[in-house]
């Protein structure tokens, strides 16, 4: 039986899957299998995964389109091993990444996730600038509330975590590892290494586009688990309302184009949770005044931090 089981769910990444393969293969820490479930691709994923359809280490799965939720799910299900790793198909790990994050397993048996740093790539693997945030260990419930801190593709987590907390909900298909960790850190402590042991690619996806429909599930989210699984009273009541005001806000802005009477809807919800949350009062005077006098809101704090949706820290 493998020490640890990499879950790798692919849906036409076709043109990254090899090298997201091989840096699996690479790791120093040899005790493991790999499981790759491919989502029904379009792409050439097939005939890459076919390469390695005669490695021992690695078990390739077809399945119909599931989604993403789905997909991880029935690579869990398959999995042996009692660590369970996560790597999106078109992220990279240095060599040392498993062998670094189970030392840390070792030495408290609190731990359920162990995760890292990352760098970030583009399309290509260039390598592009990107400050790294702060990263946080231990108790991390109301830090995880307020953002998700985690790189997926650098988790670690324990199967006994996973059996008590349950998989991937299958009825969401965005930020479903935030939904997770909400549950995970509920009862298990968080740790880190410190460094970037993960290649994150950006610049290849569409999830600018559904900025709106990832910030409304984020929110569905923070609402299930404070109302629903007896979040409310555990997260520091101060935190709680800072995340749900920058969440409303970060609705009324992304809504702010297209509908301005519901972008204020959500930017006066933002004040009414957090009165001293200076962005939402200057999109919301943005909206009061005409466009060609909203100059000097375009360099304040709100359209310099939360403009990207990249930005937003459910959207990690």
């Amino acid at each position: 039986m493998p020490r640890v089981s990499v879950i790798m769910a692919n849906y036409n990444y076709g043109r990254y899957l090899a090298s997201a393969i091989e840096s699996v293969l690479a790791q120093t820490l040899s005790d493991l299998e790999l499981i790759v479930v491919d989502d029904g691709s379009t792409d050439d994923s097939l005939s890459v995964l076919a390469r390695y359809a005669d490695k021992d280490r690695i078990r390739i799965l077809r399945v119909n389109h599931l989604g993403q939720p789905r997909a991880k799910n029935v690579g869990i299900d398959e999995s042996n091993g009692q660590l369970i790793a996560f790597l999106d198909a078109d992220d990279l790990w240095h060599p040392e990444k498993l062998e670094r994050q189970l030392a840390l397993f070792a030495n408290d048996s609190r731990i359920g996730v162990v995760y890292s740093r990352r760098t970030l790539i583009d399309e290509s693997g260039n390598e592009l600038p990107y400050a790294q945030p702060t990263l946080y260990r231990g108790d991390v419930l109301s830090r995880m509330f307020q953002s998700n801190f985690v790189c997926f593709s650098s988790a670690v987590v324990r199967r006994r975590v996973l059996e008590h907390v349950g998989w991937f909900d299958p009825n969401i298909d965005l930020a479903i590892d935030y939904d997770l960790w909400l549950r995970v850190a509920s009862h298990y402590h968080f740790d880190y290494v410190d460094a970037p042991l993960v290649k994150y690619r950006v610049g290849h996806g569409n999830l600018s586009r559904r900025v709106g429909e990832r910030l409304k599930t984020a929110l569905l989210m923070m609402r299930r688990f404070l109302y629903e699984r007896g979040g409310n009273g555990r997260v520091h009541h101060a935190i709680m309302r800072q995340s749900l005001a920058e969440t409303y806000g970060n609705l009324g802005f992304a809504l702010r184009p297209f509908d301005a009477m519901q972008s204020g809807r959500w930017l006066a919800r933002a004040v009414a949770a957090a009165p001293s949350y200076r962005p939402a009062w200057r999109a919301l005077a943005g909206l009061a005044i005409p466009s060609a006098l909203r100059g000097w809101l375009r360099s304040s704090d709100w359209d310099r931090v939360y403009r990207t949706p990249e930005n937003d820290p459910r959207n990690i």
